[in-house]
């Protein structure tokens, strides 16, 4: 199959495209042409959340995506999230009530009847997690999120939700990549049935985030050329490489570029696969604990 067309099951009348684009860190500028321009190439996820504060430009761009490219609604899978809020930020922690507000205030701003997935962003929610979970549960049933999840959140956290007997998530978007492989939460969701779904795919790369503030410190950028070398032995760039590894990992992907040209090589990851040595090899890369989100310092947002 064709990666372009290939996705991963969420539930059962839901698929998520196994390549996503993300839009972290895109400004409310630049964010409409950006989506507008990865449909055109063949993006047919877009992620986003409230608080990257670019919702209303993601929906001008699927909008105009759309028209572009004579395609529907339900050709664009859409995912938002909830921030919880945080007492670290001096927040208030969102209510079940205040949660189905703020849905209905993102699919306004982005312009849609509803989402295909909508997660809980973080869980800094606290002691309103589980209610916040419990709102979701209901927005589903309403027919304004066709699938539900988490972000970030631990096996712990999934755990309030189980122990309080409601639907699992069915989805929990990570960090994930050689260096965060996360082999035991990987693990207790496969059990559980919750769909991966990888971000910050590209964190090996030394050129990751260049000159934002979120980007890795100096000492992580050191290293060997493993995944250059890798590469090479592939004819395929870092990037693709590294795209594929979550792929055949069975993640879904959501890298993220303002270059058109790039934009269009994260989609090409047809013609190699990364062989069974190759991957093992990988296994041993991995760092531990994750570089773009640690729950140690919540100002960092992904």
């Amino acid at each position: 199959m064709n990666i372009m067309n290939k996705s991963f099951s969420i539930n059962a009348a839901v698929n998520i495209p196994a390549i996503g684009f993300g839009t972290y860190l895109i400004t409310k500028d630049d964010v409409a042409a950006a989506v507008r321009s990865a449909i055109g190439v063949g993006y047919r996820h877009m992620d986003t959340a409230a608080v990257y504060d670019n919702e209303a430009g993601v929906g001008e761009g699927i909008r105009a995506g759309i028209k572009d490219n004579g395609l529907s609604r339900d050709d664009i899978f859409v995912t938002t999230k909830l921030w919880p809020g945080a007492s670290e930020w001096g927040e208030t922690a969102k209510t079940e009530v205040q949660t189905l507000a703020e849905c209905e205030m993102s699919l306004k701003r982005l312009g849609l009847d509803y989402v295909d997935l909508y997660l809980i962003h973080s869980p800094h929610g606290g002691s309103q997690r589980v209610n916040q979970w419990r709102a979701l549960v209901k927005l589903k049933q309403a027919g304004k999120v066709r699938s539900i999840g988490v972000s970030n959140f631990t096996e712990a956290h999934i755990e309030e939700i189980r122990a309080a007997g409601l639907p699992m998530p069915e989805a929990n978007q990570i960090e994930l990549h050689p260096w965060s492989q996360k082999p035991q939460l990987i693990a207790y969701m496969k059990q559980h049935g919750i769909a991966p779904i990888a971000y910050s795919s590209l964190a090996p790369l030394s050129t990751w985030r260049t000159g934002q503030d979120s980007a890795k410190p100096e000492d992580l950028k050191a290293g060997d050329n493993f995944f250059a070398v890798l590469a090479a032995k592939y004819g395929v760039t870092e990037a693709q490489l590294l795209l594929r590894w979550g792929i055949q990992n069975g993640y879904a992907v959501l890298p993220k570029s303002l270059n058109p040209v790039r934009m269009r090589q994260n989609l090409e990851l047809d013609g190699f696969a990364i062989d069974d040595a190759d991957m093992e090899a990988i296994i041993k890369m991995d760092r531990g604990g994750g570089i773009a989100w640690s729950m140690g310092d919540p100002t960092k947002v992904i």
